[in-house]
């Protein structure tokens, strides 16, 4: 017992003596984490005041029932309006990464929106054409949708290492060669021949697993894809910046000439980054069109999720983590805005999320140049003031 005693004396000893540190850089953590996120608290402070003043303008009279409204977003519904939140987002956490993924490697992503047409087929098209018992069927072809989503990210990324063609110019217009390609297969392979405007339904087998099943029953669309979309960020964060993978991705994206001498194959690691990025978006193809009753349409429209991952990359500062947080965010502004229906349109969201990400933008550039120009700032101000003085002593 006396043993035991002055173990645990001892051990107590020992935390009373940890604990001033671990306060202290629990404070410190807590500082660096708010001054980091200090453009998005800005950028969603000014969209929400944005909103509220387009609610007074044009309905003063339900603008605070509307902009309440909005605040609850998903939360409206219980826990049918959060299964909806969180289903809309998982898409958009998916293309988000995508982007964050390529932004962190010095490389713009553009082309989420193509990527994920192209594994949203190859997903169709193996649900409806392949015989596969579940749930391997689902699983395989969210596998080979990843794969389309890769290949077609690999296409940017070899003209980029190969040829010096940004990524900007020529993943956005790949974009376009995948809206028209994926209609193209659709009319020839899987289109529905009785409605004739979209690809018909996937095998039951081939369906993902939902979640709140047995709270909401049929009704409920989340999938275990959420799930997914929550451990990737994870899984890209370690994989950004606690990897030698990593480190070479994010050196050879910013620094080519520098990497080349530190005797990295820079060429290899773009297209790695490009692939990867697509692979990414691909998966946003996969799980949202294994979702039975999901079909694709035969007009030719790009796929708006591509492109709001970018807002999404943004938003979260283009952070992995980030990325989770804004696309649930973002999902969350959306829902509230169908929630304002019949007063205010739903369109009034898109305009606090626009104004958002344009603030967020100006934020972090700003947060940038200040840093950038700190010092030169700091001995311009102590001139002026060293300057005053002198006036004045004479």
């Amino acid at each position: 017992m006396k043993k035991v005693k002055t173990w645990l004396l001892k051990v107590w000893q020992g935390f009373k003596t940890a604990m001033p540190k671990v306060r202290q850089a629990f404070r410190r953590g807590l500082t660096r984490a708010f001054i980091k996120i200090q453009p998005s608290l800005i950028a969603v402070a000014v969209g929400l005041f944005a909103g509220i003043i387009v609610m007074l303008i044009f309905n003063p009279e339900r603008a605070i029932w509307g902009f309440s409204r909005l605040l609850m977003g998903g939360f409206s519904f219980g826990i049918r309006g959060f299964s909806a939140m969180l289903h809309h987002s998982t898409a958009i956490i998916f293309t988000g990464l995508a982007v964050v993924f390529a932004f962190r490697t010095g490389l713009f992503n553009i082309g989420a929106s193509g990527q994920m047409m192209v594994a949203a087929y190859v997903t169709a098209h193996i649900g409806i054409l392949w015989n596969i018992p579940a749930p391997w069927h689902w699983m395989v072809a969210i596998f080979f949708a990843c794969l389309a989503g890769m290949v077609w990210g690999l296409i940017p990324g070899l003209l980029k290492a190969y040829r010096n063609v940004h990524e900007v110019v020529s993943s956005i217009m790949l974009n376009w060669i995948a809206a028209n390609l994926v209609v193209y297969l659709i009319i020839q392979n899987i289109w529905n021949e009785f409605t004739q405007g979209a690809s018909r339904n996937i095998q039951r087998s081939a369906q993902i697993p939902h979640l709140f099943r047995g709270f909401l029953g049929a009704t409920s669309q989340l999938t275990i894809g959420f799930l997914f979309a929550v451990a990737l960020g994870i899984i890209v964060h370690i994989v950004l910046y606690k990897t030698t993978l990593g480190f070479q991705l994010r050196a050879s994206g910013f620094s080519m000439e520098g990497s080349k001498y530190a005797g990295m194959n820079t060429k290899r690691n773009v297209v790695l980054s490009m692939g990867i990025s697509g692979a990414i978006a691909g998966m946003a193809g996969g799980v949202l069109y294994t979702n039975y009753g999901k079909t694709i349409p035969t007009t030719i429209a790009l796929f708006m999720e591509g492109f709001e991952g970018i807002s999404v990359a943004l938003l979260g500062l283009g952070e992995p983590i980030g990325a989770i947080i804004a696309g649930i965010f973002l999902s969350h502004i959306k829902q509230g805005g169908v929630f304002m229906q019949p007063h205010f349109v739903p369109e009034i969201a898109n305009i606090i999320i626009g104004v958002i990400i344009y603030t967020t933008a100006i934020s972090v550039s700003l947060q940038l140049i200040f840093r950038r120009y700190r010092k030169d700032f700091a001995a311009w101000r102590a001139a002026r003031k060293e300057k005053k003085q002198g006036e004045v002593s004479s």
